[in-house]
């Protein structure tokens, strides 16, 4: 199915979430998503997080009381969603509302959810846990905070490592083609080919 897509961008960090309209698929849920679906007139199935970092879950509790969605992310992003004093342990200033418990997801070379077909990628080090969501036959990657438009996701918040991250990219994310179109958790889109060629962190990896 070739996805037709909305996009909200919110919150402190200018954070993206992505619609998928077609299979009701929610891709991260920054502050002010959950006004927008209402005024937008989204309904949401299932609620993917690439990540547990603040600004790409904050309102997904309340997401998930408000259309009763399924809610997928990886094992090690549950204590950043379900523990609500979480980032004050860390010294951040911050109290998310808990999810009620989701359901995990890791790599897997295929996964259907909602009727679209996904490649589930691991790529940490930006943040334990991190995933990346392709929809293969689109040539569409739904990146969160691994890959970004000349940069990549930071490596010194708690969990991250500059090793790991540009390993990722390097082994899960740049043999995915030139052609591929990244969808970022923050800036504009951006494609494979452009950042193998133009990105300082990533020109070079192979």
């Amino acid at each position: 199915m070739e996805p037709i897509f909305d996009r909200f961008t919110g919150g402190l960090f200018e954070t993206n979430c992505y619609y998928l309209v077609q299979s009701k698929i929610l891709i991260d849920a920054p502050e002010g998503a959950a006004e927008w679906l209402r005024d937008s007139g989204h309904e949401v199935a299932i609620l993917l997080l690439t990540h547990g970092h603040v600004d790409h879950v904050w309102d997904a509790a309340q997401i998930q009381r408000e259309h009763g969605c399924e809610v997928y992310y990886h094992p090690e992003t549950e204590p950043m969603v379900r523990d609500p004093d979480f980032y004050k342990r860390f010294g951040f200033p911050w109290t998310v509302a808990p999810i009620q418990p989701g359901l995990f997801l890791s790599a897997s070379a295929a996964v259907e959810l909602g009727g679209q077909r996904f490649e589930v990628l691991e790529v940490p080090g930006h943040c334990p846990g991190s995933l990346c969501f392709l929809i293969k036959e689109a040539n569409l990657l739904f990146g969160g905070d691994v890959l970004f438009a000349g940069a990549v996701g930071r490596w010194d918040l708690p969990g991250g490592s500059k090793e790991l991250l540009l390993s990722g990219i390097r082994e899960k994310l740049l043999p995915l083609g030139d052609t591929v179109q990244v969808l970022s958790g923050h800036g504009p889109d951006t494609t494979i080919g452009e950042e193998r060629r133009h990105n300082p962190y990533v020109n070079g990896l192979e």
